[in-house]
């Protein structure tokens, strides 16, 4: 229950589900007080065009991804580790497994060991059954990460973990037992903030080697390279709404961890 409310509640703090709720209450509103029934439409009208501005959610997303910028040269560890939440089950009518917009974490850790960072990836990752389902997630990326070169028997798995704190819980026992000191976490940009402070409170040290990045120098040039560009990026988008979400998911995040002791 603990794992369905923290999936559904915050929903309800990110633009869309805030925006459906304010909505609801417009509509309540209307009923006897008409004129009142404007503020949580304005309000509701106000998040959408905040959350789908580009240099809102530009600057929400950098926040958090600029916080750990990839090494000029990544040093060696006893594993890579890889979080999940970047790969789809090979349900019909997927011909294999396939890579979510997070897949750039499992082909990156490919990448590492192919460079020699590592003699062993560990894949970190199951899957809720009413979320989706399907096998754990572990499995498909070792599918993928077995078709870019790397060996069976330099893949571990952690096919249990249902969040970001079970990664950690699960790695750091996997680390005892086979003598891994040093690791190279991998995991989106945005997403390494969070997974820092959890490895770090249990007392791992992991080296950051951050992936999926949503932001770019040379992006951010163009939202304002002319007017045309300022115009677009002042009006809401769908996908800047998502990634606005993606950032405010992360700060909840942040903040609900905290609140439980985990970071």
């Amino acid at each position: 229950m603990s794992l369905f409310l923290s999936k559904l509640l915050p929903l309800f703090f990110y633009p869309l589900g805030l925006t459906c709720v304010l909505m609801l209450i417009a509509a309540v509103m209307l009923w006897k007080r008409p004129r009142l029934a404007t503020i949580p439409i304005l309000l509701g009208l106000i998040i959408l065009l905040a959350g789908g501005n580009g240099w809102v959610s530009d600057w929400l997303v950098r926040s958090l991804e600029f916080q750990n910028l990839p090494l000029k040269e990544i040093p060696k560890a006893d594993a890579i580790v890889v979080l999940g939440g970047c790969v789809n089950p090979a349900l019909p009518p997927r011909p294999w497994v396939e890579v979510s917009d997070e897949g750039d974490r499992v082909l990156y850790g490919a990448k590492l060991y192919r460079e020699g960072k590592a003699p062993r990836v560990i894949l970190s990752g199951g899957r809720i059954e009413w979320h989706g389902g399907g096998p754990p997630e572990s499995g498909d990326m070792a599918e993928i990460v077995e078709a870019m070169g790397v060996p069976k028997t330099a893949i571990l798995q952690d096919p249990t973990s249902l969040n970001t704190r079970d990664n950690a819980v699960n790695v750091k026992k996997m680390m005892e037992t086979q003598g891994i000191k040093r690791i190279l976490l991998v995991t989106s940009a945005m997403h390494m903030p969070r997974s820092l402070m959890i490895f770090k409170k249990l007392g791992i040290e992991p080296i950051a080697a951050p992936t999926d990045f949503l932001s770019t120098a040379q992006g951010r040039h163009e939202m304002n390279s002319s007017t045309a560009a300022i115009v677009l990026n002042a009006l809401p988008e769908a996908e800047r709404l998502r990634h606005t979400t993606r950032a405010l998911k992360e700060y909840v995040g942040i903040g609900f961890y905290w609140l439980r002791g985990w970071i």
